[in-house]
């Protein structure tokens, strides 16, 4: 099932080598807004599927509704490879997007529905290890193309058409893993659960107190009003809700996309060879996928307030050396070497730091009867600040130039490290329940503290 997770790294990441063959005036010929939006149209579509699939797995079951996105994933695949215009490349990129959000959705739930309680944890954060390894997977077809076929402009259709592979492959494991045994029990079908988990569990007289301990806990939960939209008029519930969108965007929008999709093309800008960007971004990949193990292990000893704010600190950095390379060191040979080393630096910071901590922070700070629209909103306000990222860099840099584009992502970060001293509480060590107990006091009494002061001054001046 993990596959599904590797099939988002490649999609998303095989990007960065294919685009500057395809925006090449004898392939596509590509102006900075389509190269945009060919890049970040698929996160705009993997918005819309991260928000349809869940409901769709609810109601035909995890397998089944996984079954399908490993079809579009290779049809969808099959498109772009042979598109024959940027529109029709961009259109497809955008169905092909549905599948990734669907699987983005999919995956964890079914690993964290099938694991055991001790497994659960390992299972869910391997899925994100695997997101890297297909980006570094596909960093590597990428170089090895390239190498291979120099000169050749259209090998970028031979690039994203490599994803058809795990696609496949996704599509024939799908048949040999099981429903989800808690679908099963949420459509009454204990009977079926309890078969499953005798297959997949060692101890087998524990598979009937599992599904006995499932069926009570989703009675509670019926049992249980879950907040809407109408509850956003609890300032509370609004401000909490605000926090997590505030922690997607600012994921995003400290510059990991412009990496993770653009790093080939800004390497070749600094004076690499497009055959040398090509490999040196090998290197990108690689780091990206070491910093996520090693922030894994990060996650279970290190404060996650702290591990927020080293990350956006180290990132903010990162982009501030390269900008003051672009600066002082012109077009000498000194430049890619700072380039290229800032880049990994910011890699590092930003997988071992900040992407897991925001996503367990994510996963923390809702209450159960908030969590379904908190998550949803947040996760949507992410995959959208993905496409401004990815459409908004290559049209900035055209306007703007390194320099200028670098400064506003370098400001945002100072931002983004302001936001979340001020705001993001620490999670560390405390359990689910005393955390939303903090937070909820917390943002009530910041709620009154500003309607007291607001009186105050009212009554000045009057």
């Amino acid at each position: 099932m993990t596959l599904g997770g590797l099939l988002f790294g490649v999609d998303t990441g095989v990007i960065n080598g294919a685009l500057p063959y395809m925006a090449a005036p004898q392939q596509l010929n590509l102006s900075s807004a389509e190269e945009g939006l060919v890049t970040s149209i698929i996160t705009l579509g993997a918005a819309i599927g991260a928000l349809t699939a869940g409901k769709l797995a609810d109601r035909y079951g995890r397998k089944r509704v996984l079954c399908y996105l490993a079809v579009l994933f290779f049809f969808g695949t099959l498109c772009c490879a042979t598109a024959p215009s940027a529109w029709w490349l961009i259109s497809f990129r955008f169905i092909l997007g549905l599948a990734v959000g669907g699987a983005s959705v999919i995956v964890p739930t079914y690993l964290a529905e099938v694991a055991t309680a001790g497994l659960r944890g390992r299972l869910v954060t391997q899925n994100e290890l695997m997101i890297t390894g297909g980006q570094l997977l596909a960093f590597t077809v990428n170089a090895l193309l390239g190498a291979c076929f120099p000169g050749i402009t259209s090998i970028w259709r031979e690039m994203l058409a490599f994803g058809m592979l795990p696609a496949l492959l996704l599509f024939c494991g799908t048949w040999f893993v099981p429903e989800s045994p808690r679908w099963l029990i949420m459509k009454k079908h204990p009977q079926a659960a309890v078969n499953i988990l005798d297959q997949i569990r060692p101890a087998h007289q524990q598979s009937l107190a599992e599904v006995q301990s499932v069926t009570a806990v989703l009675k509670r939960q019926r049992r249980t009003r879950t907040a809407g939209f109408h509850d956003l008029c609890h300032p509370w519930v609004r401000r909490l809700v605000l926090l997590g969108a505030g922690l997607g965007i600012i994921q995003q929008f400290v510059g990991i996309n412009i990496m993770m999709y653009y790093g080939t093309s800004i390497l070749m800008k600094v004076g690499f060879g497009h055959r040398a960007a090509l490999i040196a971004n090998v290197g990108n990949g690689l780091t990206s996928f070491i910093a996520t193990a090693v922030g894994m292990r990060l996650m279970y000893t290190v404060a996650r307030r702290k591990m927020l704010l080293t990350g956006i600190a180290g990132t903010g950095c990162s982009l501030f050396a390269i900008t003051l390379g672009i600066l002082l060191l012109g077009h000498t040979r000194a430049l890619p070497v700072i380039v290229i080393g800032s880049t990994m630096t910011f890699l590092a910071f930003f997988q071992s730091c900040v992407s897991p901590t925001t996503w367990v922070l994510l996963s923390e700070i809702f209450p159960q009867q908030l969590r379904g629209l908190g998550m949803g909103i947040a996760t949507f306000c992410l995959w959208l600040a993905n496409f401004l990222v990815g459409f908004s860099f290559p049209v900035m840099l055209a306007h703007w130039g390194g320099v200028g584009t670098f400064a506003f992502f370098i400001a945002f970060n100072v931002a983004a490290w302001g936001f979340s001293w001020a705001l993001v509480p620490e999670t560390q060590g405390k359990s689910l329940e005393r955390i939303q107990l903090e937070l909820r006091a917390r943002l009530q009494a910041s709620h009154h503290h500003r309607h007291h002061h607001q009186g105050s001054s009212l009554q000045m001046m009057n």
